[in-house]
């Protein structure tokens, strides 16, 4: 029995697919199966049947999935604080980041870090930022760059690096692009694009709509900025979007209201730290500080 077949069998829960977690552990199919196969001979149990191209999970495979996870985590806790006991900074960390930050915000920082680490193996994880949060605070992710949630959870510990204002957005030709002197009233009577409801995002929008006892008109929800900011573009409706996403696409529409949402990093104090993760943490706060 070794930790990689453990790893194979979490990564097929969560893909549901042998394909996928080969993919996501850059090994072939067979050597997934193979993994699997070795676990079920293990425990003497059959965990994951066949289902059209894909695999169904057995209750025996749902039943191991929480102490396989609990156990990897207890491992990773024992792997850090080993590191941590070391000045060597190296191992394996996995961090998470919201598309917009991972593309517009963190290259130039992570290029860095690996430059100055080379024996760190980077771990990253596109994820939503509700999600990110998430993972953090159940010990999935060491440490994640994220839109900052409107309240936070007192377990984990913020830190805010960098500002983003919001701004209502329409394309060129929208009638709303129009008009001066907009207030959020003007708005309703027109379309949205906004995020969809649960995200930190759309949260702070919404919010000073109801300071209004106003509800917007939502056609679409969508998830990722460049999306939004396409649809946007070609008529479909107004928007929020972060100012570093508004190109000669879209027109910011005049309208007095100042939104922000901060950007940064989330990690959870209470768990052990690997000298990977604080050398990250450190830089970052470096970084912020001079810039």
């Amino acid at each position: 029995m070794n930790l990689a077949a453990f790893e194979a069998f979490v990564k097929v829960m969560e893909t549901g697919s042998i394909s996928m977690a080969a993919e996501l552990l850059f090994i072939t199919q067979p050597a997934v199966t193979k993994r699997i196969h070795t676990l079920e001979d293990y425990f003497g149990v059959k965990l994951f049947e066949s289902a059209g191209r894909g695999v169904q999970a057995t209750h025996a495979a749902h039943s191991l999935l929480p102490k396989v996870k609990n156990w990897l985590n207890d491992l990773g806790d024992i792997h850090h604080t080993l590191s941590h006991e070391h000045d060597q900074v190296r191992g394996k960390l996995k961090i998470g980041t919201s598309h917009h930050i991972g593309l517009h915000h963190l290259p130039k920082h992570l290029r860095n870090y690996v430059q100055q680490y080379t024996e760190v193996v980077l771990d990253v994880h596109f994820v939503d930022s509700e999600q990110a949060h998430e993972k953090v605070l159940a010990g999935d992710l060491e440490l994640a760059f994220l839109t900052l949630p409107p309240l936070g959870d007192e377990r984990l510990k913020y830190v805010t690096i960098w500002e983003d204002p919001l701004v209502f957005v329409a394309a060129p030709f929208h009638p709303l692009a129009q008009q001066k002197n907009l207030n959020l009233e003007d708005l309703m009577a027109y379309p949205s694009l906004l995020p969809a409801a649960q995200t930190y995002t759309s949260q702070i929008t919404l919010a000073e709509f109801e300071k209004k006892g106003l509800k917007p008109k939502v056609t679409m929800s969508n998830n990722p900025l460049e999306s939004i900011r396409m649809l946007a573009s070609i008529g479909l409706g107004w928007s929020v979007l972060p100012k570093t996403l508004v190109n000669q696409e879209l027109y910011q529409l005049d309208i007095d209201l100042h939104m922000n949402r901060q950007l940064g990093m989330v990690w959870h104090p209470g768990r052990t730290q690997s000298r990977a993760v604080l050398s990250l943490i450190e830089s970052m706060l470096e970084n912020t500080t001079t810039s």
